[in-house]
């Protein structure tokens, strides 16, 4: 049986990696999807495989009228909106704080927090007259732990964790839920976007990521685009209807801890190096 089943969704950042991942996912899964995203190449592309049941709308989600556009075209061209996902994102930067430029940290935050902003309130316009929805957002890791990402980037997503929870209080008697999801180490071309690459460029560079970030949590492998998409569905979709204000972590475990694999040493090495330490003959 089809989860989302007639469901109506609007996905930002949709041409590529998680929000690729997702549109797909969701399509199989029964909806039928506006695609929303700055790369119209890929976002038309990707329409074009999807199907009649998906249409793509170039969206810059750090403007009012893009995102009030894309939400009206759901609407308009399926005839309503159970589903925000809102995807869409920058690297941000990757210097110190004393490094970041103004005009790059402006960006960050309006493409993550402002977006995100803007995507709940056009959905909330929608969704609580209807008294009915699903609003997904993507948050990060970062938003918890330092030296996950950089400064900017990830005070959009903690701030992104803490709007979830606001809004989910306030829209959820109208039959409203909202969540987020905070995926970890995820190979997606968002890497190669950091590094200054764009496009195809950006794109070749995953197949690196997937290897390099193999190690860096419990489940010993890199994240897929997929593992986020399956978590977005579950959000989305009616199985988890008494679920609204949280921000899942998708992160292979992350943020459990460091890693005892790479531990420097064992708590049984420490406690013979301790007894080894004791045995010493004091110095004069």
């Amino acid at each position: 049986m089809a989860r989302l089943n007639g469901k109506r969704a609007v996905i930002t950042g949709a041409a590529s990696g998680i929000g690729a991942a997702t549109a797909r996912l969701f399509v199989a899964e029964g909806a039928s999807v506006v695609l929303a995203d700055v790369d119209v190449r890929r976002g038309e592309r990707l329409a074009a495989e999807l199907g009649e049941r998906a249409a793509f709308v170039p969206t810059d989600v750090s403007s009012e009228a893009d995102v009030e556009h894309a939400v009206a075209a759901c609407v308009r061209t399926f005839g309503g909106l159970d589903v925000m996902f809102n995807n869409a994102g920058v690297p941000g930067s990757i210097g110190g704080i004393e490094e970041i430029d103004a005009a790059e940290w402006d960006r960050t935050l309006g493409v993550h927090l402002r977006g995100v902003f803007l995507g709940i309130r056009a959905a909330a316009r929608v969704m609580r007259p209807q008294g009915h929805g699903s609003i997904v957002n993507t948050s990060s890791v970062a938003a918890f732990r330092a030296n996950l990402a950089g400064h900017d980037y990830s005070a959009a997503k903690a701030a992104i964790s803490q709007l979830t929870v606001t809004t989910a209080n306030e829209l959820g008697e109208h039959g409203v839920r909202v969540n987020a999801v905070c995926p970890g180490a995820v190979a997606t071309a968002i890497f190669g976007r950091a590094a200054g690459l764009d496009g195809d460029a950006a794109q070749r560079t995953v197949e690196f990521m997937t290897a390099a970030l193999s190690d860096t949590a419990p489940i010993r492998r890199a994240g897929q685009p997929g593992d986020i998409a399956e978590a977005v569905l579950w959000l989305a979709s009616d199985a988890s209807s008494f679920v609204t204000g949280q921000a899942i972590a998708v992160d292979g475990g992350l943020l459990s801890g460091s890693l005892r694999r790479n531990r420097p040493a064992s708590r049984a090495d420490l406690v013979t190096l301790l007894r080894q330490a004791a045995e010493q003959p004091e110095a004069d």
